[in-house]
């Protein structure tokens, strides 16, 4: 993957600052960090004019692949850019997916749950809990969703094991 340059990355940062809550992203020196790691995938959808519209924060592993960040900027959402982002990265993986969502407790979680089933992601029941992004932060009780089927809870626990260890950088809980 070619090394993204810095006007493309505040974009895709401030992208970011819009579509998420501050627990759910990392600083901006963080985030800019991860472009340098052999595993994380950055891929993008630009308008006419050149300027990021949508991006797709991800990352490979052995198994399977994890979609950490997916947002489509707040103006123009709604005419499948995400949708495509996510069908194209799944392509161009050719490996099982995994995501985290909010619990289905409030209207727009079930809105992105359904957007990601009708993607062909299935919800796992498994407990799970993001670990702080950002120092100072708590652990953030999430759910994982997986293509293109729900996960053993053998390779439940294996994918958050590599999670915790390669995206998040400590021991599983």
């Amino acid at each position: 993957m070619s090394k993204i340059q810095s006007h493309v990355f505040e974009q895709v940062y401030s992208i970011m600052e819009e579509s998420f809550p501050l627990i759910e992203y990392r600083t901006f020196e963080g985030q800019q960090a991860l472009l340098a790691n052999a595993s994380y995938r950055l891929l993008t959808k630009e308008n006419d004019l050149g300027e990021v519209i949508a991006f797709l924060g991800g990352w490979e592993f052995d198994e399977f692949c994890f979609v950490e960040h997916i947002a489509v900027k707040p103006s123009i959402r709604g005419g499948g850019l995400g949708k495509q982002l996510m069908k194209d990265f799944i392509a161009q993986m050719n490996k099982p997916v995994v995501l985290e969502v909010e619990p289905p407790e409030e209207e727009m979680s079930q809105r992105r749950i359904g957007f990601y089933e009708r993607l062909g992601f299935h919800l796992n029941s498994y407990p799970y809990v993001q670990p702080p992004l950002r120092e100072g932060q708590p652990d953030f009780p999430l759910m994982v969703m997986s293509y293109p089927s729900l996960l053993t809870e053998e390779q439940f626990q294996s994918y958050r094991d590599t999670l915790y260890a390669e995206v998040y950088q400590v021991a599983s809980k």
